[in-house]
């Protein structure tokens, strides 16, 4: 069974149903650590419910990002995960993450990439007035978004406001990111 960690910055909606999928049986793997730069977000709350371990920093109070993912890896190395999970995290991965995981970080994004990388890109298919925008799950490269695409789906979005596209997106992501991340851990479990 593979460990993961779980990296996120927000509410932790996808976290959570990460979380549940584990409970239910849906996914085969063990989340064992919750690593937020915000202390204050509210995912901290979700993983406390669910008795996940947690590590909360402000990166301002280190010298730089390498020093920073440096304290994470340890820890990461010390419970023994194999990948992270990128749930809402809003950092770019460095050198020191990306060096010690590769191909194995994997981040889901509410778009079809290529097309609305980074920040807002719900509010930016909304912006260009697409009748369609979706999500992607892909692993992490060193660019923003730009990391080979594991899987994708589409959700129509035409009509919608800002709050109802969110919400169609959110509940599909909620679907497809533990099947997709039980279909990576499984075929990596093959591959061994």
């Amino acid at each position: 069974m593979k460990k993961f960690a779980i990296f996120a910055s927000g509410s932790g909606s996808n976290a959570e149903a990460i979380w549940q999928a584990i409970d239910r049986g849906d996914l085969s793997g063990e989340c064992v650590l919750l690593v937020t730069d915000k202390p204050e977000a509210k995912v901290l709350e979700r993983a406390d419910r669910f008795n996940i371990p947690t590590f909360s920093f402000e990166p301002k109070t280190y010298a730089s990002k390498a020093e920073f993912e440096q304290e994470i890896l340890v820890l990461l190395q010390a419970l023994g995960a194999d990948y992270i999970v990128l749930a809402g995290y809003m950092r770019l991965i460095g050198d020191v993450l990306l060096t010690a995981y590769p191909k194995q970080i994997i981040n889901i994004h509410p778009s079809l990439l290529p097309a609305f990388p980074g920040k807002d890109a719900i509010g930016q298919a909304l912006a260009a007035n697409v009748p369609t925008s979706g999500i992607t799950v892909h692993y992490v490269d060193a660019g923003m978004d730009t990391g080979p695409i594991i899987a994708q789906q589409d959700v129509a979005i035409a009509g919608c406001d800002a709050a109802e596209a969110a919400r169609r997106i959110q509940a599909v992501e909620h679907q497809l990111y533990p099947r997709v991340l039980q279909q990576v851990f499984i075929q990596q479990e093959v591959f061994k």
